[in-house]
């Protein structure tokens, strides 16, 4: 066990390789891996504890360490701890040794501190603490055998593995701790600044600054907002072909077996483009967005980022750490709810989740670029600039729906942030890549195509049954029409975020299938074409306005959704986190409507 971000987790999968698995403890929700390895004749069981600072508050992953720690039977307890932080690490150690003494202290991350010219004499501190102490560079699986033969020798050492000191953490003095561990420290560790955390130390002084912060932030997300849109154009646009001619060669091909032509255009032009064209649109942004948004994190200027939101978000009873889920939802939603689970407060997790959907995401954006280029801005540095200042709506409004929250339904006393502000370091590029693709942008495609294919069946037969020689999507546009003109927008549009559910990709198909009374989804082949047809159809500036508006705040995709279904196991929570956005968006754009009208 150990706080975060110590390399933990590195530790256990360099013990036990591939013989490991994850699963739930008993009654708790936060997942516990356990792993297998053998030494010396003997097999071993490790259980990688959830990070936690302190055994004495009351997150839920520390409810989890410390429950075990009393009530479970364990050998022994390694305890990680980071070269270059022993003080703040220490508070964790004294915390345990209450518990029992049968533990081998790993200083891990030995490389680093040697990098920062800080010096740990392991005989003094083993002797002032009483344990066997370890040196390790973990992910070089430097010290990983000698910490292997200390926890042999204590789990060999005697019979009664299982002895524990009855302990009240309520009777303990955190401040007393703290004054054993600045004295440990002072004995054993010595350090001279080096270079490194010199200038560390200025850039942390601009990043963290009052006047500085929010301009960098602000820049440095819209870099990798405009990395994204252009870098996204080209692959989509190539997928988008090969697609196309995909679904011409299986049309033809379906044809020449007799297939007949309602099923060839039921299953290609209705069910597969849907799907096809989600992936096109969604899949080369995810693949450019994550990994930069990854970069950041590991570069360690993401929790920076949540430091300088803690304020803003603390007065609005929420938490720093939304600031990261928040980030996360504008590469996908459904990422940014499973993101909330760093949230350690369940209140203060509930307000992140219910308000993701509030950040723009990436499936968001496609229509928001098109819209802004062709009623606002034609220039591409003004439209990003456009896009910005919604981006900024966006966060303003996520600020009054969380305050709205925290004094309503999710009242309660806001919990304090423990964050780490790690040193900066070269991302590990290759490891990035490989954990992104596994976990966010494969997760977040099979959640989408898994509900694209229903989606795409209802489309074509809204577009394609007719009922007195209208099809049904139109008649249930005109219907429509008194709400969409309620909210500046039309029946059509309206109808098309309806049927967007499943990915906010297909809205601008959708409507283009309605204006132009065709039976399948087609693409625009400009932005000059697409305007015509907008205001063919009654589009002004205002319609253009309270469509990027309503873009940005309406009810989740089905993949988010989902998500926030999985994570809260909650129908009421489920449902308020369609209501939130849905009625943001309904009442900024029915009050645009009534100033502009």
């Amino acid at each position: 066990m150990g706080n975060p971000n110590v390399g933990k987790s590195t530790v256990f999968n360099e013990i036990t390789g591939s013989h490991q698995h994850t699963g739930n403890w008993t009654g708790k929700t936060v997942d516990i891996a356990s792993g297998k390895y053998y030494y010396k004749y003997n097999d071993y069981e490790l259980i990688d504890l959830p990070g936690t600072y302190s055994l004495v508050t009351m997150s839920e992953e520390e409810r989890i360490a410390r429950d075990f720690l009393l009530k479970e039977k364990y050998d022994c307890v390694v305890m990680v701890v980071d070269s270059t932080s022993l003080l703040r690490n220490l508070n964790l150690v004294y915390q345990v040794l209450e518990i029992t003494n049968k533990i081998v202290l790993l200083l891990n991350l030995s490389d680093e501190a040697k990098k920062k010219n800080i010096v740990i004499d392991r005989e003094i501190l083993s002797n002032l603490l009483g344990i066997p102490v370890v040196k390790a560079t973990a992910r070089s699986g430097k010290g990983i055998n000698e910490l292997l033969e200390e926890v042999h020798l204590i789990c060999t050492s005697c019979e009664d593995y299982y002895t524990k000191k009855d302990v009240d953490f309520d009777d303990i003095s955190t401040e007393f701790l703290l004054e054993k561990a600045e004295f440990v420290c002072e004995k054993a560790v010595t350090s001279a600044p080096s270079r490194k955390e010199e200038i560390e130390k200025k850039v942390d002084k601009i990043l963290l600054g009052k006047y500085t912060s929010i301009p960098i932030m602000l820049l440095l997300f819209g870099i990798v907002l405009w990395i994204t849109i252009a870098g996204s154009n080209y692959p989509s646009d190539f997928l988008r072909g090969v697609f196309d001619s995909f679904e011409l060669w299986l049309a033809e091909s379906l044809d020449k077996i007799g297939v007949p032509q309602t099923i060839i255009s039921l299953a290609v032009n209705g069910v597969l483009r849907v799907l096809l064209w989600v992936v096109a649109v969604m899949l080369p942004p995810m693949a450019i967005f994550f990994p930069l948004f990854a970069i950041l994190e590991d570069i360690g200027i993401l929790p920076r980022f949540a430091f300088n939101l803690d304020r803003p978000f603390e007065k609005c009873g929420a938490c720093g750490k939304q600031a990261l889920t928040t980030c996360m939802g504008f590469g996908c939603n459904a990422v940014g709810v499973t993101g909330c689970r760093i949230i350690d407060s369940p209140r203060e997790r509930l307000v992140a989740v219910i308000t993701n959907s509030l950040t723009p995401c990436n499936g968001r954006f496609p229509l928001l670029i098109a819209v802004i280029s062709m009623f606002f801005c034609e220039n591409s540095f003004g439209a990003a600039l456009i896009l910005l200042c919604f981006i900024v709506a966006s966060i303003l409004v996520t600020f009054a729906c969380s305050k709205v929250l925290t004094s309503t339904v999710l009242k309660g006393v806001n919990s304090s942030m423990m964050i780490e502000l790690p040193s900066f370091r070269m991302p590990r590029f290759l490891k990035l890549i490989g954990d992104t693709v596994r976990e966010k942008i494969v997760f977040v495609l099979l959640r989408a195509v898994a509900v694209a294919a229903p989606a795409g069946l209802i489309i074509w037969a809204l577009a394609n049954i007719k009922v007195g020689g209208t099809s049904l999507l139109c008649s249930i546009a005109d219907a429509l029409n008194p709400i969409g003109h309620f909210i500046g927008l039309d029946g059509v549009m309206l109808l098309a975020f309806i049927l967007g559910f499943p990915a906010n990709e297909i809205v601008i198909p959708v409507a283009l299938m309605a204006y132009l009374s065709t039976g399948e989804m087609s693409d625009y082949s400009s932005l000059e074409s697409l305007k015509s047809i907008l205001t063919d159809n009654g589009w002004t500036a205002v319609t253009a306005l309270c469509t990027c508006i309503f873009s940005m705040f309406h009810f989740p995709c089905s993949t988010t959704l989902i998500t926030i279904w999985k994570e809260t196991k909650s129908v009421k929570w489920t449902l308020l986190s369609i209501l939130t956005p849905l009625t943001a968006g309904t009442a900024l754009c029915a009050l645009i409507n009534l100033i502009f009208e």
